[in-house]
C-alpha cells in the first residue's frame, strides 16, 4: 500500500495531521502541481487591473507565463505568453497596454487582442501556411466577484459548477467595485499546505496573535462552509472596536450593502486550492499561495477598499499595518512548523474540535489527489 493509500485510509475521519512526506517530498509537490494546480481554477488577479481595451497583466507560475488581455471587443482572455513562430516570450513587463496589436519582439509575428494571427513576415512564401492555424494558445478563463480565474486544463470542470457554493454568496460585499490600495509579496520557508492549514483555524491566535485576538476573540463566531473546496466562516468583532485594524477603528467606507450584523463581523474563507479571502466591514484582503519548492512558498497579499474611501479622510494604512504584522507572525510559526514536520521524529498528531476546518481542508486535499489519480 502506498503512502497516499495509507493516509487516505486512516484519514477518513479527519482526525490526524498529514505525514511528514507530504510537506517534504519533491515528488509529492510535482504531483500536486500537475494534478491539483494545473487541473483546477486558479486566481490570477483582479479585473480592475485590466479594465481598458488592450490592457494586460502577466501571471508567471510553474514555468508558464500567461497574458491576461482585455480584447478590443471588451472580452477578457488568457493566452500563453509564447510566440507561435519560434516559441519566444512575447511580453516582459508585468502589466501594461497593447497599443493595437500583440507583437513578438523577435520576428514581428503579430496578433489581434483576441488572439488571431494578423501578421507573419515572409510566411506567405511557405506552402500551405495559413494564419488561421496559428492563433495565440488560449486557456479557459472565468470571472467571479471581480476576481479572474484561469485553468491550465483543456477541459476543466465548468467554473459555474466548480464554484456553485460561492455564486451569489458574497454579492453583498460589492467585491467587483473594490480598488487595490496595497500589495505585498512574502517568501515563506514552509510548505504551501502549512500556510493554508494555518489560515483555516484561529486556535493559535491567543498565543501567536494576541493583538488580533483582542479584536477577534478566537472562540467567537461560527463556520458556515464546513466541507469541500470552500471553507470558513465569521468571527465577531469585540465590542468597543469598529473594525480589524491596528487601532480598532474604521479605515474606510462600508463595503457594499452590509447589514448591521455583517458590520460587526469579519469573514474568512479559503478557496481550493490556494486562495484565501478575508472580508471586513470596511476593507478586504486576499491571498494566493504558490509552492516554489517543498520547503519554500510565495504568498501574495492585496488589500482593497470601497473607491469612496479614497479621498474620504479615512486612512486604510491601519488595515495594512495590522495584517502585515499578523502575516509576519503567521509566516514565522509556519516556518517553525515546517522545521518540525521535516524531522524524522515527527509523527501525525490529532486535531482538536477547534481545528475542524484544517482537518476538512486536509480531507479535501486527499480527495482531490485521489480523484486526480
Amino acid at each position: 500500500m502506498t503512502l497516499f493509500e495509507r493516509t487516505a485510509s486512516t484519514y477518513q475521519q479527519g482526525a490526524q495531521t498529514l505525514p511528514g512526506a507530504y510537506y517534504t517530498d519533491p515528488q509529492i509537490l510535482d504531483n500536486e502541481i500537475e494534478r491539483l494546480f494545473r487541473r483546477g481554477w486558479l486566481c490570477v488577479g483582479r479585473e480592475d487591473r485590466v479594465q481598458e481595451p488592450g490592457s494586460y497583466l502577466l501571471h508567471e507560475r510553474f514555468g508558464d507565463t500567461l497574458m491576461i488581455v482585455r480584447g478590443r471587443d471588451g472580452q477578457l482572455r488568457a493566452f500563453h505568453n509564447i510566440c507561435r513562430h519560434r516559441g519566444t516570450k512575447i511580453c516582459e513587463a508585468s502589466s501594461g497596454r497593447f497599443s493595437g496589436t500583440i507583437q513578438c519582439p523577435y520576428h514581428a509575428w503579430t496578433w489581434s487582442t483576441d488572439g488571431q494571427l494578423v501578421g507573419a513576415p515572409h510566411m506567405q512564401a511557405v506552402e500551405g501556411f495559413r494564419k488561421a492555424d496559428y492563433p495565440l494558445l488560449q486557456l479557459p478563463l472565468a470571472c467571479w466577484e471581480g476576481f479572474i480565474f484561469v485553468s491550465h486544463a483543456e477541459d476543466p470542470e465548468p467554473f459555474a459548477q466548480a464554484f456553485a457554493p460561492l455564486i451569489g454568496r458574497l454579492t453583498r460585499f460589492g467585491l467587483p467595485d473594490l480598488v487595490r490600495i496595497d500589495r505585498k509579496e512574502y517568501e515563506v520557508r514552509a510548505n504551501w499546505k502549512l500556510i493554508m492549514q494555518n489560515y483555516n483555524e484561529c486556535l493559535h491566535c491567543p498565543t501567536i496573535h494576541p493583538g488580533l485576538n483582542q479584536l477577534l476573540p478566537y472562540t467567537s463566531g461560527a463556520n458556515d462552509l464546513h466541507a469541500g473546496p470552500f471553507l470558513g466562516g465569521y468571527m465577531e468583532i469585540t465590542e468597543g472596536h469598529e473594525s480589524v485594524t491596528i487601532t480598532g477603528r474604521r479605515c474606510g467606507v462600508t463595503l457594499g450593502e452590509l447589514s448591521e450584523q455583517d458590520q460587526r463581523r469579519a469573514y474568512y474563507y479559503s478557496f481550493w486550492p490556494n486562495m484565501m479571502l478575508s472580508l471586513h466591514p470596511d476593507y478586504a484582503n486576499w491571498y494566493t499561495v504558490w509552492p516554489i519548492t517543498p520547503e519554500r512558498s510565495l504568498v501574495i497579499c492585496e488589500w482593497m477598499v470601497h473607491p469612496a474611501t479614497l479621498g474620504s479622510g479615512y486612512d486604510p494604512a491601519g488595515a495594512v499595518e495590522l495584517w502585515h504584522m499578523v502575516n509576519a507572525e503567521d509566516w514565522h510559526i509556519c516556518e517553525m512548523s515546517h522545521a518540525g514536520v521535516s524531522s524524522r521524529a515527527y509523527r501525525p498528531g490529532p486535531y482538536s474540535p477547534r481545528e475542524s476546518i484544517p482537518a476538512a481542508w486536509d480531507r479535501e486535499y486527499l480527495r482531490a489527489l485521489q480523484h486526480a489519480h
